[in-house]
């Protein structure tokens, strides 16, 4: 999942809603090839192929809570069912938006779909949010592996269905795989090309295989997937984007929505699941409802007027000055700051390395060093944040200090192939002296940008063509403008004529994806063990694959390497070693100008929700966790008469 860009963006917790990667190429099978490729072996051939079935799955075979456990310890099993939660949208998943949506399909690359959709769908297992990656069993009570890895038995549990009533079985699932893989969107699809296909053995019981040299967490990503109807596709294209309502599986489904303003789940009664420990504690609330703002003032006074009563605040400004209404000051709404220890993740301007402009290091580099960032951080959001210097940042994955060993033998194979300082200390953005206009920095892009040939004509930075050097950002709100203006005043004074494009979500969603950009602002973070999703965000392949989240156009040969590594590592420590390479070299590349973060989530509600004693350490656990609770309600409406 991709939280809101803002002046205050904190840290993205992990999620099961997360963003997934991009993959190797391997035999790409369509649902009907899938089905007639694959011999389906006997029950026998199954004993002897597969380990003894499993309640949980993780990337390195390790679950903290046995076969037996009664629920998640971070839930309360007693919470009561029944009233609203409601919030704006502050984050998205795979072609949604922040600002609008026109689709009930947030599956695929076409239109905007709607936040939320994921609840209405159940999967073959949940994840756990104190375990790094653990899975349990959902719609699946077991799993066994292969020896080998590459084939995944699930047997599901008696008893799911889907919202009509009808069964939910192994063929549902073995065609939601397919069809994801094949129509899904670019994320998705990239994400399962080491996924071969699946096929249904019988009723309960789905197979799934994997290529050789899979990466290690496309499995815990496949048995994440939503699971569709196979019946209700039948009768309607899959790859449509539509508002008609899916038919689901999971604890809530579709009610009330008006595209681009709302949308509301409502729990589904005698749902199936209810009492399975992944779900016991959560699901707690009647209804989820989403409330969409093109503008963070007015979703700010809509907070404050109980249009909605949740809020994650991402803007420092506010946090720091307007949180001082009535019902704040008589106690009806409440504020917290609550720890986030999930990597922190990487926020920042990305340069579009497609483009000429952007091909020479140096011109990257001189762009970094124009931005004041203790300056911007002083006088724009309050001193709040902290600096950016990784795409692994507040995570042991971070690179600091020179290679050890173990990052040596990784780096020696790209000696003289990648620059000198990946093999020194890592790449750190300049710390200015917070005047907004450090000339000792100044004078330094200066100095790159004659090195690399831009030379001064007129007082314009011109390109060694003669063409002078202009830079559209774009982006989707205006609420970011005070962070760009200093910075385009200090590209000024290097030569560089930089402008602001704000347009409509629509339209900066399809240029996005077309890769129609010069410079724009992502923010992404990945879990505490990432895998394949680095492929979508880093991979040479991914460059080319529009929807992807390779934004800057990154490919390089050794990053592509050290992404194999990441895959493909056997131990945890091994896996650190090779994230730290690759941050050291996507460091040297100046692929963006790094911005800021902060190890916390703001929050702000009104004071009629219950929640556990504590919060698990991967997810925020709103609203999964929390509960309604009618007496404080009812001292809040009293209150306010």
């Amino acid at each position: 999942m991709t939280r809101r860009r803002s002046p205050s963006n904190p840290p993205l917790s992990a999620t099961v809603r997360g963003s997934a990667p991009s993959r190797r190429d391997v035999l790409v099978l369509s649902t009907a090839a899938a089905a007639a490729a694959m011999v389906l072996p006997s029950r026998s051939a199954f004993a002897q192929e597969l380990a003894n079935d499993r309640h949980g799955m993780s990337a390195f075979g390790d679950l903290n809570y046995p076969a037996d456990f009664p629920h998640f310890a971070y839930v309360n099993p007693n919470a009561p069912k029944g009233g609203v939660f409601s919030e704006w949208v502050t984050s998205r998943t795979y072609n949604g938006s922040f600002l609008t949506f026109n689709s009930l399909n947030a599956f695929i690359l076409k239109g905007e779909g709607a936040l939320g959709m994921d609840y209405t769908f159940a999967s073959l297992m949940a994840r756990s949010g104190d375990e790094p990656d653990a899975m349990y069993g959902f719609a699946a009570r077991s799993v066994s592996i292969a020896d080998n890895g590459l084939t995944y038995r699930f047997t599901l549990r008696d008893g799911t269905k889907f919202h009509d009533g009808t069964p939910l079985t192994a063929h549902d699932v073995a065609w939601s795989m397919n069809t994801l893989k094949e129509k899904g969107h670019p994320i998705i699809s990239q994400q399962l090309r080491d996924f071969v296909g699946a096929e249904a053995a019988d009723d309960r019981t789905v197979v799934a295989r994997f290529a050789e040299k899979r990466a290690r967490d496309v499995p815990l990503f496949v048995a994440g997937l939503p699971i569709f109807s196979r019946a209700y596709y039948a009768k309607q294209p899959f790859d449509q984007s539509t508002l008609d309502t899916p038919l689901g599986s999971g604890a809530y489904k579709v009610g009330r929505f008006e595209p681009g303003r709302f949308i509301e789940f409502d729990r589904v009664k005698d749902w199936w699941g209810a009492d399975l420990p992944v779900a016991r504690g959560t699901n707690n609330f009647d209804t989820i409802r989403y409330e969409y703002y093109r503008d963070r003032d007015v979703a700010f006074e809509g907070f404050t007027g109980k249009s909605y009563l949740f809020r994650e605040e991402f803007t420092s400004r506010i946090w720091a000055t307007r949180y001082d209404f009535p019902a704040m000051r008589d106690g009806r709404v409440k504020r917290d700051t609550i720890p986030d220890d999930t990597p922190s993740g990487a926020q920042g301007w990305f340069m579009n390395t497609r483009r000429e402009k952007f091909k020479d290091r140096r011109l990257r580099e001189a762009m970094i060093d124009a931005f004041d960032f203790e300056w911007t951080n002083k006088n724009v959001m309050y001193g709040a944040y902290d600096r950016t210097h990784s795409v692994f940042q507040n995570s042991p994955m971070m690179a600091k200090g020179k290679p050890d060993a173990a990052e040596l033998a990784l780096l020696e194979p790209f000696r003289g192939k990648v620059p000198d300082e990946v093999f020194g200390e890592p790449y750190l953005p300049p710390v200015t002296d917070a005047t907004g206009q450090d000339r000792r920095w100044l004078r330094r892009a200066n100095q790159l940008l004659i090195e690399a040939g831009f030379e001064l004509k007129n007082g314009k930075r011109v390109t060694p063509n003669g063409e002078p050097i202009v830079i559209e950002f774009l982006l989707d709100e205006p609420g970011l403008q005070p962070h760009h203006f200093p910075y385009f005043k200090n590209l000024a004074t290097i030569g560089i004529d930089a402008t602001l494009r704000v347009v409509d979500p629509v339209q900066y969603r399809k240029r996005v994806d077309d890769f129609d950009f010069d410079i724009t602002m992502q923010r992404f973070s990945f879990s505490s063990t990432p895998g394949d999703s680095l492929r979508t965000y880093f991979s040479s392949q991914a460059a080319a694959i529009k929807g992807s989240q390779n934004i800057a156009g990154i490919a390089d040969p050794a990053i592509d390497a050290m992404i194999e590594h990441v895959v493909n590592a056997k131990t945890r420590n091994e896996l650190t070693s090779a994230c730290r390479v690759l941050d050291r070299v996507f460091r040297a590349g100046r692929y963006w100008v790094p911005q800021w973060s902060k190890a916390s989530h703001w929050i702000a509600y009104w004071d009629i929700f219950g929640r556990p004693d504590r919060q698990p350490r991967y997810f925020r656990g709103i609203p999964d966790t929390w509960w309604a609770e009618p007496q404080k309600a009812k001292a809040i409406e009293q209150k306010s008469q």
